[in-house]
């Protein structure tokens, strides 16, 4: 017997960021590779939450592109994709204010994201 399920992963996310991915504006999400999402791939279904509340959001994972850092995430992947309401440089200020750089130097994930249900 095949297991066809897809893998649900939870994940916090920041309200601003929340709301972009919800109305499907978001459409790359960016991770640090930390261990437990190193075996994330296409086909993933991933379920965003507002920490602290039962608001969820539901995307499917289109593939994942890892990166050396930031810069050279948002240079790849199109900072519009990753937040279309900001600036690069805004976006790299707020990426790196919320991963520091001994987390950054881990890696950088670009999550290729659908919006699903939610």
């Amino acid at each position: 017997m095949s297991d066809t399920t897809a893998r649900v992963r939870e994940l916090n996310l920041y309200r601003e960021y929340f709301d972009l991915v919800a109305a499907g504006t978001k459409t790359i999400e960016v991770r640090v590779k930390y261990p437990h999402l190193a075996d994330l791939s296409a086909g993933d279904v991933i379920r965003f939450r507002i920490k602290g509340t039962d608001e969820t959001c539901e995307v499917k994972v289109k593939r994942v592109t890892e990166y050396p850092d930031f810069e050279a995430l948002l240079d790849g992947e199109g900072s519009a994709n990753v937040n279309p309401t900001a600036t690069r440089d805004q976006q790299l200020t707020n990426i790196r204010a919320i991963y520091p750089p001994e987390k950054e130097a881990l890696g950088a994930l670009a999550i290729a994201i659908t919006r699903t249900s939610g």
